[in-house]
């Protein structure tokens, strides 16, 4: 079927549209083209099998070029539209001279859609009725009947309008729906300037996911701005490698790294920077993986940048893996069942041939495929190895448990059985990224967001170790600001990670992993004392610093478990002011964070501007062995011309 037998068919399972201005222009315009087509041009018989049948009613035509050869102001044109509906609907009856137009018809298009944008039904489920409303303005082509319907031509032009011609897109709603603006996003409250006489700790889970990053980039690739709550800030810190230095000895599983430096976008202010880099497992050290592919195969995934994406991102995954390494595949639509049974990675033929042969259809019982999934990771327990689902998905759960708070609750009993999940996002239109990030962060596991190969290969062969084997669990970061040298300080991003006081040493609350070499970023911008900030003083208060530490900015402390370990270990050490460093790693990440804020509307950025992003950004590059920096500033400069047209984001 070729795209304009689509747009036929999904034309004549359109509803009547609204007599609104824009559609009384579209009316006007096809009721002129049609009578000029039902004379039997030439162009209009080109893609016809036989002539077209000319109009025979004189007087008819007589109306018709009279209405066409008045030359009327603007706003009578508008008057006469009502009346080309009329005379359209006159003509059509004359020409078609057979009541089997409007027989019931079986559609076979994409679904449905009014103007507005919303879907009414799935095309293979719908049946139109028999249509006893009066003809509308546009052609009722598709049919079931035999005999031959004159097919019924169209020009957009309006003429001596001076307004802009509809496209295709006013006349087919459904193209015009896109992807930008469906996709969803839990709620972000940023974080706020706190003052340190009142509020002096700060405690928060760490983060090595990534998907917020990729996200943006697929946005700004297709030239608009994300969403904002789309934009983690942290995310976008953390989807870059920095040049810490790790541990040697996995007894402690990561180093701690600290810099401080000027504001860029604030004169008043400094930047603290924390840095985690976590031991890395060599080969002989790697653990087996006990996988459990749980694949998303229903109809929502039927998108070149789904499923097909998908089965080439897992077939790289697979080239990675060792023989003993054991793989299965669970895949779910309207119900869940079992592709793979467990099979070692050495019979490497048979693991892509089941990959191969998935294609999409039907609804989406996600909640039962998590549900197989861990059951067959439980079956296949390797008390030694590591035990991992790996879901796949748009997140568009639609049958089964489908309530977010129902499926948290499932996934955080289930790690306590030591099968850990992560999460891997594909897709625009019906991703759901609160879905996922929920389960990933109750799962013990990473969600990354794959939009191109790139992307795949980055993040399940360049990091394969780092997404599968964990170093360390329940990792959190609490912070003592010291009165007496910072007046006040933000936590730029984690707003999701965010954990009471209390929560840091309670071993029972759960926190972020971190794998073999990864890397984790936050970033503090703090107001010394002495500084005007950006909250008034108290005047009964005064912050005196005790006795040796005038030096100390604040007191960092790190809690962890090790992987197997039910409690928790302490690593501390001051933020003294001989942290104070030029350092380029700090400027790039400085860099990504200030870009992220922009992004999020600029609050606490000032007269910062995505030039002086990547000027800065372009100054403290640095190594970029596989051009993910370049491609940053590629970005920047995609999101000033997006941002320029839309000035209010801004």
């Amino acid at each position: 079927m070729t795209e304009r037998d689509e747009i036929k068919e999904t034309l004549s399972a359109a509803p009547p549209p609204s007599a609104s201005p824009a559609r009384r222009k579209v009316d006007l315009a096809a009721a002129m083209a049609a009578f000029d087509t039902a004379e039997n041009s030439a162009s209009a018989q080109e893609t016809m099998t036989e002539p077209r049948p000319k109009i025979r009613h004189s007087h008819l035509k007589f109306l018709w070029n009279w209405i066409t050869t008045m030359t009327l102001p603007l706003t009578r044109r508008w008057m006469m539209a009502g009346a080309s509906v009329a005379v359209l609907a006159i003509a059509a009856t004359a020409t078609l001279q057979d009541a089997s137009v409007f027989e019931s018809t079986t559609l076979r298009s994409r679904p449905a859609t009014t103007e507005q944008g919303l879907t009414l039904a799935r095309p293979e489920t719908l049946t139109a009725q028999p249509n006893t409303a009066p003809i509308p303005a546009e052609p009722v082509i598709a049919s079931e009947s035999p005999r031959k319907i004159p097919e019924l031509r169209f020009s957009l032009d309006v003429v001596g309008d001076t307004a802009p011609r509809p496209s295709l897109q006013d006349l087919v709603p459904h193209r015009t729906i896109g992807e930008q603006g469906r996709d969803r996003f839990a709620e972000i409250d940023p974080n706020q300037i706190k003052v340190t006489l009142e509020e002096p700790v700060s405690t928060f889970s760490v983060d090595v996911d990534t998907a917020s990053y990729s996200f943006t980039r697929s946005a700004l690739q297709n030239g608009v701005l994300p969403q904002k709550d789309a934009v983690r800030v942290e995310e976008l810190i953390n989807y870059f490698s920095y040049a810490y230095q790790g541990p040697e000895d996995r007894r402690v599983p990561f180093a701690t790294h600290v810099s401080i430096m000027p504001t860029p976008w604030n004169e008043a202010t400094q930047l603290i920077r924390i840095g985690i880099k976590g031991y890395e497992v060599t080969p002989e050290e790697k653990p087996r993986s006990n996988l459990v592919f749980l694949l998303d195969t229903s109809g929502s995934m039927n998108q070149p940048n789904k499923l097909p994406l998908l089965k080439t991102s897992f077939r790289m995954l697979v080239e990675t893996l060792d023989p003993e390494d054991t793989v299965s595949i669970v895949v779910y639509a309207g119900s869940a069942g079992t592709v793979l049974e467990p099979t070692q990675a050495r019979d490497k033929a048979k693991i892509l041939a089941a990959l191969d042969q998935l294609s999409a259809g039907g609804s989406t019982a996600g909640g039962e495929g998590i549900r197989q999934a861990y059951q067959m990771a439980e079956a296949n327990f390797d008390p030694d190895g590591v035990n991992r689902v790996i879901l796949a998905t748009d997140g568009d759960f639609n049958v089964g448990i489908t309530d977010i708070d129902e499926l948290k609750g499932f996934v955080e009993r289930k790690r306590q059985t030591g099968v850990y999940l992560s999460i891997l996002g594909f897709g625009r239109g019906n991703y759901n990224d609160q879905l996922m990030q929920a389960l990933a962060q109750n799962g013990n596991g990473q969600a990354a967001y794959i939009d191109t190969l790139n992307e795949a290969r980055k993040i399940l062969v360049e990091e394969a170790s780092s997404t599968l084997f964990p170093i360390a669990k329940d990792v959190k970061l609490q912070i003592e600001f010291n009165p007496a040298t910072v007046a006040e300080y933000r936590l730029i991003g984690y707003e999701t990670r965010l954990l009471n006081r209390e929560d840091f040493n309670n071993d029972k609350v759960d926190a972020g992993e971190i794998g073999s070499g990864h890397r984790v970023t936050a970033l503090y911008e703090v107001t010394p004392v002495g500084t005007r900030g950006a909250i008034d003083g108290l005047r009964y208060q005064t912050a005196l610093a005790p006795e040796g530490q005038s030096e100390e900015y604040a007191f960092l402390k790190v809690r962890y478990k090790q992987p197997e370990a039910d409690a928790s270990e302490l690593i501390s050490l001051p933020i003294t002011r001989a942290d104070e460093a030029s350092d380029p790693e700090a400027e790039f990440a400085a860099a990504v964070a200030a870009f992220g804020q922009l992004l999020r509307g600029g609050r606490h950025t000032g007269s910062y501007t995505y030039d002086d992003v990547i000027a800065l950004a372009t100054r403290s590059k640095g190594s970029d062995p596989y051009g993910y920096r370049s491609e940053f500033i590629s970005l920047v400069r995609l999101a000033k011309v997006a941002a320029a047209q839309e000035p209010q984001r801004r």
